[in-house]
C-alpha cells in the first residue's frame, strides 16, 4: 500500500514516515499543502494522511480539492486537540476519520490498516486464495494454516497481487505501489522479491506465474467440482423378479 503522509513538523513526520515503512506500507512525504495537492493531482495512492494545519494551502482546501476531483481515496485527519470545529469541517468535506494529537502510534497504524482495508472495498478481513489465506488487519499470511516468515516488502507484493488475482502486474505497477519517491528499485530487484516469495508460497500450490517482458499474475485457484452422488434408482427400472412355486 502507498501512502501520502502532508505533515509539516519535520520531526513527527520523520518518525511516522519511518514507522510506516517498517510496517510494509511505501510511505511519500510533503511538508505543505501545494506539495500535496501535487502530488495528489499526479500519483495515486492508497490513502492520505493530512495535517489540517499545513502552511502555503491549508488542509481543509487540500481536501476540499481532492474530493472536488472525485476521488474515493480514503483520508484521515491529523489535527490539534482542541481544534474541533476544523475536524467537524473536515468529516463533512469528506474525511474518513480524524485523530487528536497528540495520539499513540499503535492507534493511528490500526487505523490506517481499516482506511486501507475500506478503500479497497471493505472486503473481508481475511483473504483466502487456495491454501494460502492473508489476514489484513494483522499483514500476516498462511499456508495450510502454517505462518509465513515474510519481509515487509514481501507482504507489500504478496497485498498487490492478491488484490488483482488473475489479472497481469506489470514490473512498472509493482514499483509504484511498494516504493517511495526516489526510491531506486530495479526491474532486477522486483525479480529477486517475486523470486523470494514464489519459494514460500508455491509449496501450497499457489502459483504467480510470468508474463516475460509484461510482468506477473497472481494465478486463480481451479475449483474442484464436488462429488456427485448419484440419484437412487427409479422403483419402475427395478427387475421385476416373479417367485417360482414349487
Amino acid at each position: 500500500m502507498r501512502i501520502l503522509l502532508a505533515e509539516d513538523d519535520s520531526v513527527l513526520a520523520d518518525g511516522l514516515t519511518r514507522s510506516l515503512r517498517q510496517s510494509g506500507y511505501a510511505t511519500d512525504c510533503v511538508l505543505n499543502g501545494v506539495e500535496a495537492d501535487s502530488a495528489l493531482s499526479t500519483q495515486d495512492f492508497d490513502l492520505l494522511i493530512l495535517d489540517l494545519g499545513l502552511p502555503k494551502m491549508a488542509g481543509l482546501e487540500v481536501l476540499r480539492r481532492l474530493r472536488a476531483r472525485n476521488s474515493r481515496l480514503p483520508v484521515l485527519i491529523l489535527t490539534a486537540a482542541d481544534s474541533i470545529e476544523q475536524r467537524v469541517k473536515g468529516l463533512d468535506l469528506g474525511a474518513d476519520d480524524y485523530m487528536a494529537k497528540p495520539f499513540a502510534l499503535s492507534e493511528l497504524e490500526a487505523r490506517v490498516r481499516a482506511l486501507t482495508r475500506r478503500g479497497a472495498g471493505g472486503g473481508p478481513t481475511v483473504i483466502k486464495h487456495g491454501p494460502l489465506s492473508y489476514d489484513q488487519v494483522g499483514r500476516i499470511a498462511y499456508i495450510s494454516d502454517q505462518m509465513l516468515d515474510l519481509s515487509a516488502r514481501e507482504i507489500g507484493l504478496l497485498e498487490v497481487l492478491l488484490q488483482r488475482t488473475g489479472r497481469l502486474v506489470s514490473k512498472e505497477q509493482l514499483v509504484d505501489h511498494l516504493c517511495e519517491w526516489g526510491e531506486e528499485v530495479s526491474n532486477n530487484a522486483i525479480e529477486v522479491y517475486v523470486h523470494r516469495l514464489r519459494k514460500k508460497i508455491e509449496v501450497g500450490g499457489v502459483r504467480i506465474a510470468t508474463v516475460r517482458g509484461l510482468g506477473y499474475c497472481l494465478e486463480k485457484i481451479a475449483e474442484t467440482p464436488a462429488p456427485q452422488t448419484p440419484p437412487p434408482p427409479s422403483p419402475l427400472a427395478t427387475p421385476f423378479i416373479a417367485s417360482g412355486t414349487s
